[in-house]
């Protein structure tokens, strides 16, 4: 492993437990909600903080859950085809898919950009929710090191895949 790929790795990781945080809040938020709804009445602005949260929580688990491959993968026809294909189709794959984060990632970062200069708030809570989708940006940016390691990776190799 490279010092590229470790780097990328261990920022995964860290954002990884970053969202899991978030998912204990978000639980904790939950029973909260459900207790209070029991004996008093419901934490208003739960529906807003547990739609951000569960973004962040996402956005923060895609680059680790694809340095893990444990996104789905079709690979009926690919196998079909011979390695120096499936090799080709790859690289192929890397490169659209790093295309296609890096192009979240940017598009993610200037709404969120309009956010914070337009001064965009909740209805309810009334908070600033611009940090939020910042957070997605960032860990669609960071998938998308995730893919570039792989392709650099790949390359290095010869085009060998692990």
């Amino acid at each position: 492993m490279t010092g590229f790929e470790r780097f990328s790795h261990r920022i995964n990781e860290y954002l990884l437990y970053l969202g899991g945080l978030c998912l204990v809040g978000m639980v904790a938020l939950t029973c909260a909600n459900i207790g209070l709804r029991l004996i008093w009445r419901p934490i208003s602005g739960t529906f807003e903080l547990m739609g951000f949260l569960g973004a962040v929580v996402t956005a923060f688990a895609l680059g680790y859950t694809q340095i893990k491959k444990g996104h789905i993968a079709v690979d009926v026809l690919i196998d079909t085809f011979s390695p120096k294909t499936r090799r080709g189709l790859s690289l192929v794959n890397g490169l659209l898919s790093l295309a296609f984060a890096i192009l979240c990632a940017w598009q993610m970062a200037v709404k969120s950009w309009t956010l914070q200069v337009t001064g965009e708030v909740t209805e309810t809570l009334r908070i600033i929710y611009h940090p939020f989708t910042y957070g997605a940006a960032l860990g669609l940016a960071l998938l998308g090191l995730v893919f570039l390691a792989d392709v650099v990776g790949f390359l290095a190799a010869g085009g060998k895949e692990d």
